[in-house]
């Protein structure tokens, strides 16, 4: 013990004394335990329990009931319920004195609702609670902060957030469905969700129809027990009792875990995030101990030449990395912490998010710093062996050490787990991105196995190169250590990066290849429902006032007699067209509605003007996009109600002929208005189509909201749009990496051939040569790893591609093994600036920094 005291005393002194790359390993260390912890508090304060639920839900009732339109209700023990048994009844409404029977009870009504309001900046979404909060038996729900409660009808309170909307105390806010607007008498705060824009009323306020949830607060003479809740169930009634609630029994607390299903692949993904994070940050922490080992070599030395043994000198070694890893691990948890707490609210203010009391996972958070100290001695454990190994007579006298040829030449482990990982992958095509991501791993566990091996062996090639490089790759060999664990960091960064950009760009370009779509990419299309002539009057008015300038053309919308919204869709799938998007209807999407109107708007969704397909329009025929949408020269369409009651269905058959879009991605069928009219509908402008994408689109739709809230305003958009934003952000954090990694061995590299690069200064050498040497360190380093990055990557991405793009499915006649179809799509630009651009950005900047002074050295015979 004396002697582990002793070390520590000595690696803390040693820390002291280089504080900078003391302060290097920190935060490589404690970063990522920094991040880890912050998450971890940030998402206990966030994530809330029922109990906490309690006074948002409750207030100082003794139970919630809700009303439910089936009965029997099957729900959790804190009220929540999901599907109804496939036994239930529809059932009518409730009635107070229904409820009487079957509880004792004094009863407080309450609805909630999202609606539409209309605010300063145009219409946005609200939650609705209909309660009075007058009552006591509301204390604690939602408290006042300034002003009154409502305490008629046409008066309401807002919560904080709606104040930052442009609402103000003493002024109104005008829902959606009510003619005249509601006076905001007061403020209230909700306890768990700071950041919602809520409105609160007495009953029959400010839903004009009733709300999505309602039902009663109840104070009962005693607690609302198991056996109430079961007979209010079978009535058609959820109930949260708050006696159920905060003394739950391990069952009902079991029924939680049952309805996260995944658990066990959510704890693999937990594990393999652990692994990869542990082993970057020793692959990095690697070289700066190793750098801390050169520095101390003599020391260690005079220490062995005084007696010490190979096992003492490793207590030492591996002491600096439970010191460091102990500091860093330390002053990230309380950092994380403080972040934790600090950040949450803010967020959870501005985002919306749910919040509960300050709280730290304590037993997860010692975890992370458990593993912050493992990944320092981890780190440090190479370092140590080389110090029980070196030779002190060699280095009192200043040669340095190199490593041995032993057992680099033997690289069995890494090609078992190259083999497995290769293995792995093979198999994990067919069984989704998780056993990807396993096989992924033990690929990488392998090449950082071989990259000893790899780095001897290059070193054999040097014979070749100019001077510099070859001074570079044979002093990286012979100290092949140091700089395989910064070329394995390197190679795991960069196959990460490699693996994730292959998949999400094949991901995107699969979408984007069964893209459907009637109008180019870039249309603007605004319109309406159910509006009549004086209403799409008011609003095409608007649009014109919003986009000055901008050139609308008009398409129609189809009206029953009474005036209503009627779609038009293609009936049915034809044969040719089976398996594919284009041929989908897709009637969720406005895109699908299948556009009305005259030769300009045909020749705008078509991007040139086809005489043959506006000779067909004109004779009344339809325009089809797609040949699998035509049978025997005819389209069968069904015209639906768009909202409202449903309605039989009506179809009708349409010449058609067969013509294409300004783009393949077109599909679709261009309507005649004669067609329409012929099959006893009406038609109108209701729609109005522009090449134009506005730079706010968000708040265009709630500025035209605010006239007509049954507005729809889209753009036509390619899915891959956002691919150079996501590679750019996964080339980003992996520069992070590769720099670190790099200029870290770098740096330990010029230490090491300091003696050598002074010896060729003082016979002659330029400074440029100084430069290029330790630049080719850099290089050399960063383009082993990123080769070897981007051969384990391409394995990787290109099976990433079958989980992400398409599933395989092996059924009794198909071969042994058959993944399907994928799409694979390899973002050349996205590689080349990895595997070529990091490294020659890293050999830029360790060259350009490089000092070329030169420092004489002392040598003794």
């Amino acid at each position: 013990m004396s002697a582990f005291l002793a070390a520590l005393r000595l690696s803390r002194r040693d820390a002291l004394r280089f504080r900078g790359r003391s302060a290097l390993i920190m935060v490589m260390i404690g970063l990522p335990v920094l991040v880890v912890t912050a998450v971890l508090t940030g998402a206990a304060t966030t994530d809330l329990t029922p109990q906490e639920k309690l006074d948002s839900m409750l207030g100082a009732a003794d139970a919630r009931l809700t009303v439910s339109r089936f009965r029997p209700t099957d729900q959790y023990y804190h009220g929540e319920f999901d599907v109804p048994p496939p036994t239930s009844r529809e059932r009518g409404p409730w009635t107070e004195a229904e409820v009487h029977t079957l509880l004792d009870g004094r009863l407080l009504r309450y609805q909630t609702d999202v609606v539409d309001a209309r605010l300063a900046d145009g219409y946005d979404q609200v939650d609705v609670l209909e309660v009075d909060l007058r009552d006591p038996m509301t204390r604690g729900m939602r408290p006042l902060v300034r002003g009154r409660f409502a305490a008629a009808p046409g008066e309401v309170a807002v919560s904080p957030a709606l104040l930052d909307r442009g609402v103000r105390l003493g002024g109104t806010i005008t829902l959606a469905g009510r003619d005249r607007p509601a006076r905001v008498v007061g403020v209230v705060e909700h306890p768990n969700r700071p950041g919602i824009k809520e409105v609160v009323g007495v009953p029959g306020s400010p839903l004009p129809d009733g709300g999505s949830s309602s039902g009663w607060l109840a104070d009962t003479p005693g607690p609302v027990k198991r056996a109430d809740i079961r007979r209010l169930n079978q009535a058609g009634m959820a109930v949260s009792s708050r006696s159920v609630i905060e003394s739950p029994t391990p069952a009902e607390l079991g029924e939680d875990r049952l309805r996260s299903p995944g658990r066990e692949d959510d704890l693999v993904w937990l594990g393999l995030a652990i692994v990869i994070v542990v082993m970057e940050v020793v692959l990095l922490a690697g070289p700066a101990f190793a750098v801390g080992l050169r520095r101390r070599r003599r020391e260690l030395a005079v220490i062995a030449a005084q007696g010490a043994s190979g096992r003492q000198l490793r207590t030492i070694v591996l002491a600096d990395g439970l010191v460091l890893g102990g500091a860093a691990a330390l002053l990230g948890v309380a950092l994380g912490i403080a972040a934790g707490l600090l950040v949450e609210p803010v967020v959870a203010a501005r985002a919306d998010w749910t919040q509960g009391p300050a709280e730290v996972p304590w037993w997860q958070v010692l975890g992370v710093a458990a593993l912050g100290v493992v990944s320092g001695l981890v780190a440090a454990l190479v370092p140590a062996v080389q110090a029980a190994r070196q030779s002190p007579a060699e280095l009192l006298a200043g040669r340095a050490a190199v490593d041995t040829r032993r057992r680099a030449g033997r690289p069995v482990l890494g090609l078992v787990l190259v083999a497995l990982g290769l293995g792995t992958t093979f198999y994990s095509v067919r069984h989704g991105q998780l056993s990807v991501a396993v096989a992924a791993v033990l690929l990488v566990l392998g090449l950082v196995a071989l990259m000893q091996w790899l780095v001897q062996a290059t070193g054999r090639l040097s014979s070749r190169l100019p001077l510099p490089l070859r001074l570079t790759v044979r002093d990286a060999s012979r100290h092949r250590v140091r700089t395989a664990s910064a070329a394995a960091a390197v190679m795991a960064a960069t196959m990460g990066t490699i693996t994730l950009g292959i998949g999400l760009s094949s991901a995107l370009a699969e979408r984007e290849a069964n893209r459907a779509a009637l109008a180019p990419v870039g249309t603007l299309a605004i319109g309406g429902s159910d509006l009549d002539d004086a209403e799409w009057g008011r609003l095409r008015a608007e649009i014109g006032r919003w986009l000055p300038g901008v050139s609308l053309i008009p398409g129609l919308g189809v009206l029953d007699a009474q005036g209503r919204s009627v779609d038009m869709n293609i009936f049915r799938e034809p044969e040719g067209c089976e398996g594919t998007h284009k041929c989908d209807t897709l009637v969720h999407s406005f895109m699908f509605m299948q556009p009305i109107g005259d030769e300009r708007l045909l020749a705008f969704l078509q991007g040139r003007h086809d005489p043959r397909a506006a000779a067909a329009l004109a004779a009344g025929k339809a325009v089809a996009f797609d040949p699998g949408l035509v049978r025997d020269g005819m389209i069968e369409i069904e015209a639906v109600r768009r909202f409202g009651d449903p309605v039989p269905p009506q179809r009708f058959k349409v010449a058609a002929v067969v013509s294409s879009g300004a783009e393949p991605a077109q599909t679709g069928v261009f309507l005649p208005p004669s067609a329409v009219t012929a099959a006893g509908f009406r038609v109108a402008e209701r729609v109005v189509f522009a090449p134009h994408t506005p730079p706010y689109l968000e708040r265009l739709e709630r500025d035209l909201r605010a006239v007509q809230d049954s507005v729809y305003v889209r753009v036509e958009q390619r899915y891959d749009e956002t691919r150079f934003t996501m590679l750019l952000a996964l080339l980003g954090a992996s520069m992070v990496v590769v720099l670190g990694g790099t200029f870290a061995a770098t740096g330990l590299a010029a230490a090491d051939m300091r003696q050598d690069l002074d010896t060729m200064s003082a016979v002659g050498g330029p400074p440029r040569v100084r430069r290029f040497v330790v630049a080719g360190q850099a290089a050399y380093i960063a383009g082993l790893g990123a080769v070897v990055g981007l051969a384990g990557g391409l394995v990787s991405g290109v099976a990433l591609t079958w989980p992400m793009t398409r599933s395989g499915y092996r059924g009794p006649g198909e071969a042994l093994y058959d993944p399907g179809p994928t799409t694979i799509d390899l973002p050349w630009p996205f590689l080349v600036a990895a595997v070529v651009g990091l490294p020659l950005l890293a050999a830029l900047v360790a060259g350009a920094f490089t000092r070329t002074r030169l420092v004489p050295a002392r040598r003794v015979a």
